[in-house]
């Protein structure tokens, strides 16, 4: 890069501060919804739920059947109703899309 000038420069800072926040919002908003539900005197985890959506499906129970990261780019970007991804059922949750919560369930036990 020869000459850079003032308004490049600002547009990468800007360009920058885009990404670093565009990563660091869900870690934010889970900080911020985490001093809410204590403040409400709720569970940090669960908001009250007792129960936590499960991380690989996403609470939804069902997984693409070759897994979350498939090489066939094409078929999912073509997909018509003749053609869908087959769907199996997460392993993590047994299908269930929800684990209960640890925290509620370690002070309910007590």
């Amino acid at each position: 890069m020869e000459n850079i000038t003032a308004s490049e420069v600002a547009g990468f800072g800007v360009g920058t501060l885009l990404l670093c926040a565009t990563i660091a919002a869900p870690k934010v908003d889970a900080f911020i919804s985490a001093s809410q539900r204590s403040s409400l005197g709720l569970c940090k985890r669960c908001g009250g739920l007792q129960v936590i959506a499960c991380s690989r499906c996403r609470g939804t129970g069902l997984t693409k059947a070759n897994g979350p990261f498939s090489l066939d780019l094409i078929d999912n970007l073509y997909q018509s109703e003749e053609f869908k991804v087959k769907s199996v059922g997460c392993k993590k949750c047994q299908a269930r899309g929800h684990f209960s919560c640890p925290d509620c369930s370690n002070t309910s036990t007590s």
